[in-house]
């Protein structure tokens, strides 16, 4: 009988919730198999099961938040001589003899095609077995060396199954945003008033067929028709208060703004800008044949803005650190550009890592799959570590201006509000100019008010002038 434990996945977390469990007691489950969604304060992760065998127990049920190296499942290894057919061989005993049956395995944070060369064990001499006792050594041996092998790839989250399900995706979906639907299933959504990236594809391919759209457009008058009965349903109920335990993202994302707005002293400062040259500019890019098939939006420009401003303002692009020996002002020359995201599980604010050596095609291919990554629940830790600056797109919900709160380790903030035709003055005539409002908020601790307004008045000059980032 083999008990696992809820392994360390790298983050520094000491627990984690039970999204759902794969299998159930009694089920046969196979070396790599996904067994367990478990949801940390940052991102969801499924864990292959290092061992083959029966399930005995499940130490938890779903929505139970369980200690990092507590019981989380026992498995019968015993009756599993030969090996399940079809199943990869460990990426460790490709490289290097397996370590001793009877080593208890490390805990698991993440797994990757190949170990680390440079951590492999040592091979060791040991009797030959049996035949049928080498075969059934071979799977605890193999399940052991899998286990150790996945804990020394901690910073590699993805598991075998979702690496290898990404490095066969049709090529075409590394310039786009990973949406598949045919031009009249486009229309159909457009007509319907559907953002076609939150309906999820059943196609062969994954892609998004005509009985999809129809099904969201009915699952959204059901839930519009509902509506009405919300309040009545309160009234006859005995339970008039609806009670959610706080856990997971939304429970990290609590402590961390309120960690920020207590800590950093925010000052918040708002600029109008004409950003008509931008939207000339974005509908350029979208026509243009290196950009085709390539989701395009105002965010890249403001992007590219802030990265063009930070390097202009450096102090912006940097963190305030307390040492034992007094505070520290870390001001960094990278840009890991965070981009906040609204998703079912809470707010999540991803990064783009080195933001500022990509070119205006990568960044945008870089938007996209961060935007659909987070939309999926599949944004890794690691994706949001080491920010440096962040944006906050609020424009996407129609909201004019905000006053965002400080990501925390960072220092400053961009909101982006929504773009309006409004009237303006050009030349003294009064004419109608797509308008937007940007708020920052900063740590004052770090970057004055002048220099703040510096920082801003950068971002909105190239928010009216695109030209000048090929200066």
């Amino acid at each position: 009988m083999t008990v696992f434990n809820l392994p360390d996945v790298g983050e520094g977390l000491t627990e984690a919730d039970i999204a759902s469990w794969k299998v159930q007691v009694g089920d046969t489950v196979e070396v790599n198999q996904i067994f367990v969604e478990i949801e940390t304060a940052k991102s969801l992760v499924e864990l292959p099961c290092p061992f083959a065998g029966v399930v005995t127990e499940l130490h938890a049920a779903e929505g139970d938040t369980v200690l990092v190296d507590h019981p989380l499942i026992s498995i019968d290894q015993e009756g599993n001589a030969e090996p399940p057919t079809g199943v990869p061989e460990p990426v460790e005993a490709l490289n290097t003899a397996a370590p001793q049956a009877s080593e208890e395995p490390g805990p698991l944070v993440g797994s990757g095609p190949t170990a680390d060369s440079s951590v492999r064990r040592a091979r060791t001499s040991r009797p030959a077995p049996s035949a049928a006792g080498a075969r059934t050594a071979a799977v605890r041996t193999s399940g052991a060396a899998l286990a150790d092998s996945i804990t020394r790839r901690a910073q590699s989250l993805g598991t075998v199954v979702r690496e290898e399900v990404d490095r066969r995706k049709p090529a075409v979906a590394n310039f786009v945003d990973r949406v598949l639907a045919k031009p009249p299933v486009r229309r159909l959504a457009k007509e319907l008033g559907i953002d076609i990236n939150d309906v999820v594809g059943t196609g062969t391919q994954g892609e998004i067929t005509r009985d999809d759209v129809n099904s969201y457009q009915a699952q959204r008058e059901a839930e519009h028709a509902a509506a009405p009965t919300y309040w009545a349903h309160g009234q006859l109920s005995d339970a008039r208060v609806e009670r959610t335990p706080v856990r997971g993202v939304r429970k990290a994302t609590a402590k961390a703004m309120v960690d920020s707005a207590f800590t950093a002293p925010h000052v918040s400062i708002f600029v109008d800008v004409d950003a008509s040259r931008t939207m000339e500019y974005v509908q350029r890019l979208k026509k243009s044949r290196d950009f085709e098939g390539i989701k395009v939006s105002p965010l890249l420009v403001l992007a590219r803005a802030v990265i063009w401003a930070a390097a202009r303002n450096p102090s912006v692009n940097a963190s305030w650190v307390e040492t034992e020996n007094g505070a520290e002002i870390h001001q960094k020359r990278f840009m890991n550009l965070g981009i906040a995201a609204a998703t079912p599980r809470g707010l999540l604010v991803p990064n783009i890592k080195d933001a500022q050596n990509l070119n205006m095609k990568e960044l945008a291919i870089a938007l996209n799959d961060l935007a659909t990554t987070a939309r999926a629940g599949k944004t890794r830790p690691e994706d949001m570590r080491d920010g440096s600056l962040s944006i906050t797109n609020i424009g996407a919900l129609g909201i004019d201006t905000g006053t965002p709160i400080i990501n925390p380790g960072e220092v400053a903030i961009v909101a982006f509000g929504t773009i309006r035709q409004k009237p303006w003055v050009v030349d003294g005539e009064v004419v109608p100019r797509w308008i937007t409002t940007l708020g920052g908020s900063f740590d004052h601790r770090v970057v004055d008010g002048d220099l703040s307004a510096r920082f801003m008045a950068d971002v909105a000059s190239i928010l009216q002038e695109p030209a000048m980032l090929l200066d």
